[in-house]
């Protein structure tokens, strides 16, 4: 399966939050007050309510908001919840809460991942089950990265913040991970040809689909092959943007390629 992660793994997703953390805390530390309260690319929310959904969603995995997010019919429902809840905060309030939040889930996932309990899989929403020590640093780790880089950053015609092979690979891992479970819960017509996605850059990799899920790549024959840069993903993957607008290539049955791509939709 591909959300089963070896120990050294596991470490270093705990070093990969911890140093998208400090990046996050270094660009909201940087913001104006007029950038603050401006409008992000999350639709509907502003760079304050992304803020305050990354520390609310930080919070979940040590409190009793996390048992209500594990069993909501909807994620995006789910997430939509807390911001409404922090609108009316101060700055400095959605701050704190972040500082103190991320440090503490940042620390509650070095200590479940030197355990059992880090391969006990939990429920996430309708997205289905992931073992928690990947739940904890694997959706962190995207949510943060996905959130500055698309999100935010942009919105605001920030630089960027660059990225490392950790933080992308976590990010990665996390996404197929989500991807395996909507694939084998909606196959995509003619699935039973594999599909390869190729991944390129640091942090990339191959993945094969297919009607059974997302699997590590073996023998055997593909219908379809897929390749793009693997920092366009998390854009194109979430459907913040169209794969026909990136820089995605597809060769071999491109009908099927297409969709399967068209079908991706990973929150």
């Amino acid at each position: 399966m591909t959300d089963r992660l070896p120990a050294a793994d596991l470490r270093h997703l705990v070093t990969a939050f911890r140093v998208e953390r400090t990046e996050m805390l270094r660009f909201l530390g940087a913001l104006s007050d007029s950038e603050w309260v401006a409008p992000s690319a999350a639709k509907g929310w502003r760079i304050a309510d992304v803020a305050a959904h990354v520390g609310a969603a930080a919070g979940s995995f040590y409190s009793p908001s996390g048992l209500r997010t594990a069993f909501a019919p909807s994620l995006e429902r789910a997430n939509d919840d807390p911001v409404a809840r922090r609108r009316g905060w101060s700055r400095g309030r959605i701050m704190a809460e972040y500082e103190r939040a991320s440090r503490r889930a940042a620390t509650l996932l070095d200590v479940v991942r030197r355990t059992p309990v880090a391969r006990l899989r939990m429920p996430l929403a309708e997205i289905g089950r992931y073992p928690l020590g990947l739940m904890i640093g694997g959706a962190l780790i995207f949510d943060h990265h996905t959130h500055l880089r698309h999100d935010m950053a942009p919105a605001l015609g920030r630089p960027v913040p660059s990225t490392d092979a950790d933080r992308m690979r976590a990010v990665l891992r996390w996404m197929m991970a989500v991807l395996n479970n909507q694939v084998a819960k909606a196959p995509v017509s003619g699935l039973d040809a594999r599909v390869s996605l190729t991944l390129t850059g640091s942090g990339g990799g191959t993945w094969w689909i297919d009607e059974a899920g997302v699997l590590p790549p073996s023998s055997g024959t593909v219908a379809a092959h897929i390749t793009a840069p693997a920092l366009t993903f998390p854009a194109w993957g979430t459907q913040r943007s169209s794969w026909r607008d990136s820089a995605v290539t597809t060769t071999g049955d491109t009908g099927l390629a297409a969709r399967f791509l068209d079908s991706v939709n990973i929150v």
